[in-house]
């Protein structure tokens, strides 16, 4: 249960990660950190320059790239974490042919797997929450006679629902639900330090494990976005619209980074409505660390800090 208590923000950053098993990474303006928790109870940590790209200072476009740049390094950090958290000699027992295949091809090989993989995820979520809401709402025209708008709204919030139902069947997984824990762990360690109070487990155990730049908050910000911008396509043919709306994805992203880059570093009535839906939705990806998760969260994040807070925002 969030405490009333909590400290009050005194400046906003940059700084954010994800979640990972039994650890976090850490993105800062210069580096990035991910510490994991070993078998034997240390902390490993692993740290690397962060890239900066030209789109960064290009809007629109930097959202959609930056969400395919992150899909890709948080699985091979998540990768990571799974082979520290179990151990090399667990993680090799667990391991396929195929994985042990490609551990023997190099990191080039790997790479173009790794991005597969973030590509095969991207067309999963095309196809959970826009062909099929899409195709459900365009069936049920044929029975029953629906104009524009009640398609619009009807699938929108098929979608939406498709989402939430989603994440709390993720939350029924143990292994889930402890990386949730690690999510509340970054969101807590970020906001201790936006209160600036020092990186301890007391204070950071006081602060509020929800974020308004949260992953989760820009994805339900990406789904409700679409309902506005696909709302313009026509319902003739199902397929096209499909088409239509996939080829509009990389605007609706463009707009939801915008907005919550927006979110994240103003505060005002119309902010705070923008926030609002993922900070909700946080309820089912959050939840309250451990002391031995805040201290990971502590360890990632405090060698990608800035040496003030100006340098970190965003």
């Amino acid at each position: 249960m969030e405490q009333n208590n909590q400290p009050k923000e005194r400046f906003r950053t940059s700084v954010g990660g994800q979640a990972l098993m039994e650890g976090i990474m850490m993105r800062g303006p210069e580096k990035i950190c991910c510490a994991v928790r070993r078998p034997d109870g240390e902390i490993d940590l692993k740290e690397e320059a962060t890239r900066h790209h030209f789109y960064e200072k290009i809007p629109l476009l930097r959202g959609c790239c930056a969400m395919i740049d992150s899909m890709i390094k948080g699985y091979h950090y998540l990768m990571h974490s799974a082979e520290v958290s179990m151990g090399e000699e667990a993680f090799a027992q667990s391991e396929s042919k195929f994985d042990r295949w490609l551990d023997q091809r190099g990191k080039t090989v790997q790479n173009l797997f790794m991005g597969a993989a973030a590509l095969t995820g991207g067309v999963l979520a095309i196809v959970l929450f826009l062909v099929i809401p899409t195709t459900l709402v365009g069936w049920l025209g044929y029975f029953i006679e629906l104009g524009r708008w009640p398609r619009v709204i009807l699938e929108g919030i098929l979608k939406v629902a498709i989402f939430i139902l989603y994440l709390y069947l993720c939350t029924r997984m143990e292994e889930i639900h402890r990386m949730f824990q690690y999510h509340g762990a970054e969101h807590k360690t970020i906001a201790c330090y936006e209160a600036g109070l020092p990186l301890t487990v007391e204070n950071v155990r006081k602060c509020s494990r929800f974020h308004p730049r949260c992953g989760t908050s820009f994805l339900i910000l990406v789904l409700l976005v679409s309902i506005f911008v696909n709302a313009i396509l026509p319902w003739e043919h199902l397929g096209l619209r499909v088409v239509y709306k996939i080829l509009l994805l990389p605007v609706v992203m463009g707009i939801s980074y915008e907005l919550i880059k927006w979110a994240g570093r103003s505060c005002n009535p119309l902010t705070r409505a923008i926030s609002a839906p993922g900070l909700w939705l946080q309820r089912l990806t959050t939840f309250e660390p451990e002391d031995s998760m805040m201290e990971v969260a502590i360890a990632a994040v405090t060698p990608v800090l800035p040496q003030t807070p100006e340098e970190g925002a965003w």
